[in-house]
Protein backbone atom coordinates (compact mmCIF):
# COMPACT_ATOMS: atom_id res chain seq x y z
CA UNK A 1 0.00 0.00 0.00
CA UNK A 2 0.81 3.97 -0.79
CA UNK A 3 -0.33 5.68 2.55
CA UNK A 4 -0.58 9.49 3.00
CA UNK A 5 -0.29 11.00 6.39
CA UNK A 6 -0.92 14.39 7.18
CA UNK A 7 1.46 15.75 9.96
CA UNK A 8 1.59 19.29 8.77
CA UNK A 9 2.58 20.91 11.97
CA UNK A 10 5.33 18.04 12.79
CA UNK A 11 7.83 20.43 12.73
CA UNK A 12 7.00 23.16 13.87
CA UNK A 13 9.27 24.12 17.32
CA UNK A 14 6.59 23.97 20.25
CA UNK A 15 4.31 20.97 19.76
CA UNK A 16 1.31 21.21 20.97
CA UNK A 17 -0.93 17.57 22.17
CA UNK A 18 -2.04 16.35 18.56
CA UNK A 19 1.55 17.17 16.80
CA UNK A 20 2.92 14.78 19.69
CA UNK A 21 0.67 12.17 18.88
CA UNK A 22 1.47 12.54 15.43
CA UNK A 23 4.58 12.30 15.85
CA UNK A 24 4.74 9.25 17.98
CA UNK A 25 2.30 7.05 15.51
CA UNK A 26 4.61 7.72 12.66
CA UNK A 27 7.89 6.86 14.62
CA UNK A 28 6.24 3.58 15.97
CA UNK A 29 4.95 2.86 12.78
CA UNK A 30 8.52 3.08 11.30
CA UNK A 31 9.39 0.37 13.80
CA UNK A 32 6.36 -1.70 13.04
CA UNK A 33 5.89 -1.66 9.31
CA UNK A 34 8.63 -2.34 7.02
CA UNK A 35 6.22 -3.53 3.84
CA UNK A 36 4.23 -0.71 3.28
CA UNK A 37 5.14 2.78 1.60
CA UNK A 38 4.56 5.62 3.78
CA UNK A 39 4.20 9.53 2.71
CA UNK A 40 4.63 11.89 5.39
CA UNK A 41 2.99 15.48 4.63
CA UNK A 42 4.73 18.27 6.90
CA UNK A 43 5.00 21.78 6.54
CA UNK A 44 8.52 23.26 6.63
CA UNK A 45 10.00 24.49 10.16
CA UNK A 46 12.86 24.93 12.50
CA UNK A 47 12.46 21.27 14.07
CA UNK A 48 12.65 19.41 10.70
CA UNK A 49 15.39 16.41 12.83
CA UNK A 50 12.36 14.98 15.04
CA UNK A 51 12.19 12.52 12.16
CA UNK A 52 13.93 10.59 9.19
CA UNK A 53 13.34 9.32 5.99
CA UNK A 54 13.60 5.75 6.15
CA UNK A 55 13.73 3.24 3.23
CA UNK A 56 9.74 2.93 2.79
CA UNK A 57 9.30 6.25 4.90
CA UNK A 58 9.57 9.64 2.85
CA UNK A 59 9.14 13.02 4.64
CA UNK A 60 7.42 15.58 2.16
CA UNK A 61 7.49 18.75 2.94
CA UNK A 62 4.63 21.39 1.29
CA UNK A 63 5.35 24.90 1.83
CA UNK A 64 2.81 27.83 2.03
CA UNK A 65 0.15 29.52 3.29
CA UNK A 66 -1.98 29.42 6.53
CA UNK A 67 -3.20 25.78 8.05
CA UNK A 68 -6.77 25.58 5.72
CA UNK A 69 -5.07 26.47 2.93
CA UNK A 70 -2.27 24.17 2.94
CA UNK A 71 -5.01 21.26 3.74
CA UNK A 72 -7.70 21.69 1.59
CA UNK A 73 -5.68 22.85 -1.25
CA UNK A 74 -2.17 21.72 -1.09
CA UNK A 75 -3.01 18.27 0.90
CA UNK A 76 -5.24 16.90 -1.47
CA UNK A 77 -2.95 17.51 -4.75
CA UNK A 78 0.24 16.27 -3.04
CA UNK A 79 -1.96 13.12 -1.53
CA UNK A 80 -3.06 11.66 -5.17
CA UNK A 81 0.68 13.16 -7.08
CA UNK A 82 2.34 10.64 -4.70
CA UNK A 83 -0.31 8.14 -5.78
CA UNK A 84 -1.81 7.14 -2.35
CA UNK A 85 -4.37 4.73 -1.33
CA UNK A 86 -5.70 6.36 1.82
CA UNK A 87 -4.53 9.11 3.23
CA UNK A 88 -4.90 9.65 7.42
CA UNK A 89 -5.55 12.98 8.66
CA UNK A 90 -4.42 13.48 12.29
CA UNK A 91 -5.54 16.57 13.30
CA UNK A 92 -9.10 16.57 13.45
CA UNK A 93 -9.57 18.27 10.21
CA UNK A 94 -9.22 16.85 6.21
CA UNK A 95 -9.37 17.89 2.52
CA UNK A 96 -13.41 18.60 1.55
CA UNK A 97 -12.33 17.11 -2.02
CA UNK A 98 -10.66 14.48 -1.69
CA UNK A 99 -10.45 11.78 -4.33
CA UNK A 100 -9.43 8.52 -2.11
CA UNK A 101 -10.14 6.62 1.09
CA UNK A 102 -10.31 9.10 4.29
CA UNK A 103 -8.91 7.91 8.00
CA UNK A 104 -9.57 10.74 9.97
CA UNK A 105 -8.32 11.09 13.92
CA UNK A 106 -11.11 13.15 15.36
CA UNK A 107 -9.31 13.75 19.19
CA UNK A 108 -12.08 15.54 20.52
CA UNK A 109 -15.11 17.34 19.90
CA UNK A 110 -14.94 19.90 22.32
CA UNK A 111 -14.78 22.36 19.58
CA UNK A 112 -18.52 22.11 18.98
CA UNK A 113 -19.69 22.33 22.68
CA UNK A 114 -20.61 25.73 23.84
CA UNK A 115 -21.87 28.98 22.36
CA UNK A 116 -19.54 29.97 19.76
CA UNK A 117 -19.93 33.45 20.63
CA UNK A 118 -18.57 32.91 24.08
CA UNK A 119 -15.78 30.60 22.75
CA UNK A 120 -14.92 33.94 20.20
CA UNK A 121 -14.73 35.99 23.67
CA UNK A 122 -13.11 33.86 25.30
CA UNK A 123 -9.50 34.36 27.17
CA UNK A 124 -8.23 31.57 24.57
CA UNK A 125 -5.48 32.85 22.07
CA UNK A 126 -6.85 34.24 18.71
CA UNK A 127 -4.82 30.90 16.78
CA UNK A 128 -7.51 28.50 19.89
CA UNK A 129 -10.54 30.49 18.46
CA UNK A 130 -9.73 30.64 14.54
CA UNK A 131 -8.70 26.87 14.68
CA UNK A 132 -12.28 26.14 17.03
CA UNK A 133 -14.15 28.31 14.46
CA UNK A 134 -12.69 26.38 10.89
CA UNK A 135 -13.23 22.60 12.93
CA UNK A 136 -16.55 24.08 13.49
CA UNK A 137 -17.10 25.08 9.74
CA UNK A 138 -16.08 21.57 8.08
CA UNK A 139 -15.60 18.50 10.75
CA UNK A 140 -19.29 17.96 10.27
CA UNK A 141 -18.77 17.15 6.51
CA UNK A 142 -15.50 15.46 7.21
CA UNK A 143 -17.18 12.89 9.45
CA UNK A 144 -19.43 12.11 6.55
CA UNK A 145 -16.68 12.08 4.34
CA UNK A 146 -14.31 9.67 6.68
CA UNK A 147 -14.07 6.30 5.91
CA UNK A 148 -12.58 5.43 9.13
CA UNK A 149 -12.50 7.72 11.96
CA UNK A 150 -10.59 7.42 15.21
CA UNK A 151 -10.86 8.86 18.32
CA UNK A 152 -8.23 8.52 21.70
CA UNK A 153 -10.68 7.31 24.22
CA UNK A 154 -14.09 5.23 24.82
CA UNK A 155 -15.76 8.12 26.60
CA UNK A 156 -14.76 10.27 23.52
CA UNK A 157 -15.97 7.49 21.11
CA UNK A 158 -19.26 7.22 22.74
CA UNK A 159 -19.52 11.17 22.75
CA UNK A 160 -19.06 11.27 18.71
CA UNK A 161 -21.17 8.38 17.69
CA UNK A 162 -23.79 10.40 19.91
CA UNK A 163 -23.62 13.62 18.11
CA UNK A 164 -23.40 12.16 15.02
CA UNK A 165 -25.68 9.33 15.13
CA UNK A 166 -22.72 7.52 13.89
CA UNK A 167 -22.73 2.93 14.02
CA UNK A 168 -19.80 2.17 16.28
CA UNK A 169 -17.91 0.32 13.47
CA UNK A 170 -17.16 3.97 11.81
CA UNK A 171 -15.25 4.95 14.64
CA UNK A 172 -12.28 3.38 16.78
CA UNK A 173 -10.53 4.17 19.63
CA UNK A 174 -6.78 4.42 19.75
CA UNK A 175 -5.86 5.14 23.24
CA UNK A 176 -2.45 7.87 23.31
CA UNK A 177 0.76 6.46 25.14
CA UNK A 178 3.86 7.56 27.12
CA UNK A 179 7.31 8.14 25.10
CA UNK A 180 9.62 6.32 26.81
CA UNK A 181 11.89 8.93 28.28
CA UNK A 182 8.96 9.45 31.23
CA UNK A 183 10.41 7.38 33.41
CA UNK A 184 10.95 7.86 37.36
CA UNK A 185 14.48 7.48 37.89
CA UNK A 186 16.61 10.41 35.70
CA UNK A 187 20.00 10.95 36.14
CA UNK A 188 21.17 13.43 39.02
CA UNK A 189 23.22 15.55 36.70
CA UNK A 190 20.42 16.19 33.98
CA UNK A 191 17.79 17.01 36.98
CA UNK A 192 20.54 19.98 37.56
CA UNK A 193 20.90 21.27 34.52
CA UNK A 194 17.05 21.39 34.19
CA UNK A 195 15.87 22.75 37.56
CA UNK A 196 18.67 25.59 36.68
CA UNK A 197 17.68 26.30 32.96
CA UNK A 198 13.92 26.68 33.97
CA UNK A 199 14.75 28.16 37.80
CA UNK A 200 12.80 25.55 39.23
CA UNK A 201 12.50 25.84 43.45
CA UNK A 202 13.49 23.21 45.92
CA UNK A 203 9.53 21.85 46.34
CA UNK A 204 6.69 22.88 44.15
CA UNK A 205 3.51 21.31 43.05
CA UNK A 206 3.13 21.57 38.72
CA UNK A 207 0.19 22.61 36.84
CA UNK A 208 -0.28 22.49 32.51
CA UNK A 209 -2.16 24.66 31.22
CA UNK A 210 -2.52 27.47 28.48
CA UNK A 211 -4.75 29.99 28.15
CA UNK A 212 -7.75 28.13 27.08
CA UNK A 213 -10.26 28.58 30.04
CA UNK A 214 -11.14 24.58 30.20
CA UNK A 215 -7.34 23.86 31.45
CA UNK A 216 -8.92 25.30 34.96
CA UNK A 217 -6.32 27.19 36.07
CA UNK A 218 -7.86 30.14 37.91
CA UNK A 219 -9.55 26.97 40.19
CA UNK A 220 -5.83 25.83 40.88
CA UNK A 221 -4.62 28.71 41.61
CA UNK A 222 -7.83 29.37 44.33
CA UNK A 223 -7.31 25.85 45.65
CA UNK A 224 -3.38 25.77 45.49
CA UNK A 225 -3.70 29.47 47.57
CA UNK A 226 -5.33 28.31 50.23
CA UNK A 227 -3.46 25.32 50.75
CA UNK A 228 -0.48 27.52 51.44
CA UNK A 229 -2.25 30.18 53.59
CA UNK A 230 -3.66 27.12 55.62
CA UNK A 231 -0.46 25.02 56.24
CA UNK A 232 2.02 27.61 55.76
CA UNK A 233 4.67 25.20 53.83
CA UNK A 234 7.29 26.82 51.60
CA UNK A 235 5.67 25.90 48.35
CA UNK A 236 5.71 26.78 44.97
CA UNK A 237 3.13 26.63 42.15
CA UNK A 238 5.09 26.00 38.58
CA UNK A 239 2.88 26.28 35.94
CA UNK A 240 4.07 25.19 32.16
CA UNK A 241 2.68 27.25 29.14
CA UNK A 242 1.77 30.69 30.62
CA UNK A 243 3.27 33.97 30.00
CA UNK A 244 3.07 36.41 32.64
CA UNK A 245 0.46 38.72 31.01
CA UNK A 246 -2.07 35.83 30.99
CA UNK A 247 -1.34 34.73 34.35
CA UNK A 248 -1.36 38.39 35.68
CA UNK A 249 -4.82 38.58 34.07
CA UNK A 250 -6.16 35.16 35.83
CA UNK A 251 -4.60 36.46 38.83
CA UNK A 252 -6.16 39.82 38.96
CA UNK A 253 -9.70 38.17 38.18
CA UNK A 254 -9.61 36.06 40.99
CA UNK A 255 -8.13 38.94 43.59
CA UNK A 256 -5.04 37.22 44.11
CA UNK A 257 -2.20 39.02 42.67
CA UNK A 258 -0.96 40.03 45.86
CA UNK A 259 -1.61 36.89 47.88
CA UNK A 260 0.85 34.48 45.13
CA UNK A 261 3.03 37.21 44.57
CA UNK A 262 6.52 35.18 44.91
CA UNK A 263 4.71 32.11 44.74
CA UNK A 264 4.31 31.25 41.06
CA UNK A 265 7.02 29.92 38.76
CA UNK A 266 6.18 30.27 34.94
CA UNK A 267 8.53 28.31 32.76
CA UNK A 268 6.93 29.20 29.11
CA UNK A 269 7.42 26.52 26.40
CA UNK A 270 8.74 23.45 28.08
CA UNK A 271 11.00 21.27 25.65
CA UNK A 272 9.72 17.67 25.39
CA UNK A 273 13.31 16.55 26.37
CA UNK A 274 12.72 18.65 29.47
CA UNK A 275 9.24 17.60 30.24
CA UNK A 276 10.01 14.32 32.14
CA UNK A 277 12.71 16.12 34.62
CA UNK A 278 10.03 18.62 35.45
CA UNK A 279 7.43 15.75 36.42
CA UNK A 280 10.20 13.82 38.31
CA UNK A 281 11.58 16.69 40.33
CA UNK A 282 7.83 18.13 41.23
CA UNK A 283 6.05 16.76 44.16
CA UNK A 284 2.18 16.48 43.32
CA UNK A 285 0.58 17.58 39.44
CA UNK A 286 -2.27 19.29 39.59
CA UNK A 287 -4.68 18.33 36.50
CA UNK A 288 -8.17 19.18 37.37
CA UNK A 289 -9.29 19.62 33.60
CA UNK A 290 -12.84 20.60 32.61
CA UNK A 291 -12.64 18.63 29.51
CA UNK A 292 -10.18 16.09 27.71
CA UNK A 293 -10.61 13.86 24.77
CA UNK A 294 -7.67 11.99 26.29
CA UNK A 295 -5.17 13.55 28.83
CA UNK A 296 -1.84 12.65 28.32
CA UNK A 297 -0.31 14.62 31.30
CA UNK A 298 -2.05 11.90 33.07
CA UNK A 299 0.23 8.69 32.30
CA UNK A 300 3.23 10.76 31.91
CA UNK A 301 3.17 12.08 34.98
CA UNK A 302 2.25 8.76 36.33
CA UNK A 303 5.29 7.34 35.00
CA UNK A 304 7.30 9.93 36.65
CA UNK A 305 6.25 8.73 40.07
CA UNK A 306 4.43 11.86 40.68
CA UNK A 307 1.02 11.53 42.62
CA UNK A 308 -2.18 13.41 40.47
CA UNK A 309 -4.95 14.78 41.18
CA UNK A 310 -7.04 14.91 38.15
CA UNK A 311 -11.13 15.32 37.18
CA UNK A 312 -13.93 12.70 37.53
CA UNK A 313 -15.36 13.90 34.38
CA UNK A 314 -15.07 12.99 30.54
CA UNK A 315 -12.53 11.25 29.56
CA UNK A 316 -10.18 11.18 32.67
CA UNK A 317 -11.33 8.92 34.76
CA UNK A 318 -10.99 6.12 31.84
CA UNK A 319 -7.44 7.07 31.60
CA UNK A 320 -6.67 7.71 35.55
CA UNK A 321 -8.32 4.39 36.14
CA UNK A 322 -7.92 4.53 39.90
CA UNK A 323 -4.35 5.78 40.02
CA UNK A 324 -5.08 9.33 41.20
CA UNK A 325 -7.34 11.15 43.14
CA UNK A 326 -10.45 12.32 41.40
CA UNK A 327 -11.67 15.69 42.15
CA UNK A 328 -15.15 17.82 40.75
CA UNK A 329 -13.00 20.52 38.39
CA UNK A 330 -15.90 22.98 38.74
CA UNK A 331 -15.30 23.06 42.57
CA UNK A 332 -12.37 24.88 44.30
CA UNK A 333 -13.08 22.46 47.50
CA UNK A 334 -12.75 19.83 46.27
CA UNK A 335 -9.49 20.55 44.49
CA UNK A 336 -8.27 21.89 47.93
CA UNK A 337 -9.30 19.00 49.73
CA UNK A 338 -7.50 16.47 47.30
CA UNK A 339 -4.43 18.70 47.73
CA UNK A 340 -4.30 18.39 50.89
CA UNK A 341 -5.22 14.31 51.23
CA UNK A 342 -2.10 13.78 49.05
CA UNK A 343 0.27 16.10 51.09
CA UNK A 344 -0.36 14.97 54.23
CA UNK A 345 -1.20 11.45 54.40
CA UNK A 346 2.22 9.75 53.17
CA UNK A 347 0.43 6.28 53.00
CA UNK A 348 -2.07 7.30 50.09
CA UNK A 349 0.24 9.26 48.52
CA UNK A 350 2.69 6.29 47.77
CA UNK A 351 -0.27 4.29 46.93
CA UNK A 352 -1.29 6.47 44.06
CA UNK A 353 2.49 6.27 43.04
CA UNK A 354 2.53 2.85 42.84
CA UNK A 355 -0.84 2.36 41.12
CA UNK A 356 0.01 5.02 38.61
CA UNK A 357 3.62 2.55 37.53
CA UNK A 358 0.67 0.01 36.79
CA UNK A 359 -1.95 2.23 35.14
CA UNK A 360 0.62 3.61 32.56
CA UNK A 361 1.65 1.06 31.34
CA UNK A 362 -2.04 0.15 29.93
CA UNK A 363 -1.01 2.71 27.14
CA UNK A 364 1.59 2.36 24.73
CA UNK A 365 2.40 3.92 21.51
CA UNK A 366 3.57 0.75 20.21
CA UNK A 367 -0.41 -0.89 20.81
CA UNK A 368 -1.50 2.40 19.12
CA UNK A 369 0.35 2.01 15.93
CA UNK A 370 -0.50 -1.58 15.75
CA UNK A 371 -4.34 -0.22 15.78
CA UNK A 372 -3.79 2.28 13.23
CA UNK A 373 -2.18 -0.28 11.21
CA UNK A 374 -4.77 -2.54 11.56
CA UNK A 375 -6.87 0.61 10.23
CA UNK A 376 -4.87 1.13 7.08
CA UNK A 377 -5.35 -2.57 6.23
CA UNK A 378 -9.02 -2.25 5.76
CA UNK A 379 -8.41 -0.46 2.43
CA UNK A 380 -5.49 -3.09 1.13
CA UNK A 381 -7.13 -5.09 -1.47
CA UNK A 382 -4.41 -8.30 -0.66
CA UNK A 383 -3.00 -9.25 2.38
CA UNK A 384 -0.22 -7.66 4.05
Amino acid sequence: MRIGIEAQRLFRPHKHGMDRVALELIKNLQVLDKENEYFIFVKPDADNKVISNTENFHIVEVDGGPYPIWEQFKLPKLAKAYNCDVLHCTSNTAPLTLQMPLVTTLHDVIFKEGNVLKQLVSSASWYQKIGNLYRRLIVNSIVKKSDQLITVSNFEKQNISNIYQLDHTKIQTVHNGVNENFKAVIDNNVKAEVKQKYNLPEHFLLHIGNTDPRKNTARVLKAFYRYISEFSEDLKLVLVGFNEAKLNAILKAISLEEALSGKIILTGYVADKDLPVLFSLSELFLFPSLREGFGIPIIEAMACGVPVITSNTSSMPEVAGDAACLVDPKNTESIYKAIVKVRSNEAYKNQLIEKGFEQYTNFSWEKAAKKVLGVYKQFNNKNI
